[in-house]
């Protein structure tokens, strides 16, 4: 599962819906796949270094190795191209995410908490520009980064999260006397929080979670046990 959650699937889609919008024009949806990448990247990249509202348009021409005149040919202006970026960014995490929430919720609980939370990390070691984004918005992005960026996103990662401990209720693998929308925002920020901290340096300095002694391997497999066993059913003392 870790190795599906891939985002380039959803661009083709994505770039025809916003051009729709107004947000981009036909000239960047004709372009090369690859250069549409690298372009989505330096935006994403500059984005990310000091938060989506700072985004400076010469610099990301610079990353992207186009010229200024180029960006505009795509986007229009500023105001679209910061636009594009929020909703590419949403988008992009929220569709990954709940493509595979069947898939999810259909394992027993204590194979989808470490497959959802393996494959958020692998997303984030892969789609290094999207995190950095997301990160920026979330942690000292502006109050517009908050509504457009980060609840977005974090609304969708809650209901996956909450579709996978419904359907381990329905199995019965989970107490029946627990408040289901807190347990899945607790599990759900037990996860945010594990799963930064692996991607975010500075994060896990902080938490001091991961290092020599607790591998990544270890950390989930006790985070898995700890929450497993949390919310399983408890045995009537004999």
């Amino acid at each position: 599962m870790r190795d599906e959650f891939n985002i380039s699937r959803f661009f083709p889609v994505l770039i025809l819906e916003l051009e729709k919008k107004g947000l981009v024009t036909r000239t960047f949806r004709r372009l090369d796949p690859d250069r549409q990448t690298a372009i989505m990247e330096a935006i994403f990249a500059e984005s990310g270094a000091k938060g989506p509202s700072e985004l400076n348009i010469k610099k990301v021409a610079e990353r992207a190795g186009i010229s200024v005149g180029s960006l505009y040919q795509y986007f229009g202006n500023r105001d679209n191209l910061l636009v594009f970026a929020r909703e590419l960014a949403v988008y992009l995490t929220a569709m990954t995410f709940q493509a595979y929430a069947p898939d999810l919720a259909a394992l027993p609980l204590e194979q989808s908490i470490p497959a959802y939370l393996a494959g958020g990390i692998e997303l984030g070691n892969t789609e290094t520009g999207l995190m950095g984004f997301f990160a920026a918005a979330a942690y000292h992005g502006s109050p517009s980064d908050r509504e457009s960026i980060v609840e977005p996103i974090a609304q969708s990662l809650l209901e996956v999260i909450k579709a996978m401990l419904k359907a381990a209720a329905d199995r019965g693998e989970i107490r029946t006397d627990l408040d289901l929308d807190l347990t899945a925002r607790l599990v759900n920020t037990f996860l945010i929080a594990v799963g930064d901290a692996s991607l975010l340096p500075n994060l896990n300095a902080y938490y001091q979670l991961y290092s020599p002694q607790n591998s990544s391997e270890k950390v989930l497999e006790t985070l898995v046990d700890l929450l497993f066993h949390g919310l399983s059913p408890r045995s009537n003392p004999s």
